[in-house]
């Protein structure tokens, strides 16, 4: 696996912490990784974007944003009302596969969930995957309501023919309820995709060093890690 698509169940969820995560894991293993943001809504020209984040805390990776609008909108929109050019599926296919010629692993994190637009004819980071035949890393909230935007994510990747690599859960809280508790189970049910992760709450706030270090037992053998979804159960059960 080359180039993997990272997207959320929405907005919130830890999907820059997880990518982080992945691309920690990845380096840990002796990996070269590029991290690659098409577009970061919601952030000025002097602030610093999702990128800045992942390398702040997986440290030796390749960061790369395409396009950056100030608004927080969905990126079409956020063009639109900036008056600047969306970034477009062909462009995003391009700039992936130049930095997977020189790097073991290229991470495509987008802007909320799979199908907020990036243009005006309707351009979803599902096309961008179909157009680099990549799998699709779903990042899901833990508790109540998960179920359902996981499932219709899921689907909508298989009815497009693309692949859902798994699902990892972007903040697993300190003290889990129990609907998040029968999550552990009901999350791979609901993508019928395995469950590869859980990144504890609060993670990006950990000294950077601490979170390279512990990043590989977050995540399953799939992204680098050691972590293992019976074992974490059965811990929680």
């Amino acid at each position: 696996m080359s180039v993997l698509v990272v997207t959320g169940t929405g907005t919130e969820v830890g999907k820059t912490v997880v990518t982080a995560a992945v691309a920690a894991a990845a380096v840990a293993a002796g990996r070269s990784v590029a991290v690659l943001k098409p577009a970061q809504t919601g952030v000025t020209a002097q602030e610093p974007g999702d990128v800045a984040e992942v390398e702040r805390l997986a440290g030796a990776v390749t960061g790369l944003e395409l396009a950056r609008y100030p608004e927080p909108l969905a990126p079409a929109t956020a063009a639109r009302r900036a008056g600047r050019a969306p970034v477009r599926p062909k462009e995003i296919e391009q700039a992936a596969a130049r930095l997977a010629e020189s790097h073991d692993l290229v991470l495509v994190e987008g802007a909320g969930g799979l199908l907020v637009r990036l243009d005006e004819a309707g351009s979803t980071l599902a096309d961008v995957a179909r157009l680099l035949d990549a799998p699709v890393l779903v990042v899901a909230q833990p508790g109540l309501g998960t179920l359902n935007i996981t499932a219709l994510t899921a689907e909508a990747l298989r009815a497009r023919g693309l692949r859902c690599a798994g699902v990892v859960i972007g903040s697993w809280p300190a003290v889990p309820d129990l609907a998040t508790l029968c999550n552990l189970a009901d999350l791979p049910e609901a993508a019928e995709a395995p469950l590869l992760g859980a990144v504890p709450e609060g993670a990006g706030t950990l000294p950077p060093d601490t979170f390279r270090t512990a990043a590989p037992t977050w995540l399953a053998p799939e992204l680098s890690g050691g972590w293992d979804a019976g074992r974490f159960a059965s811990q929680h059960h």
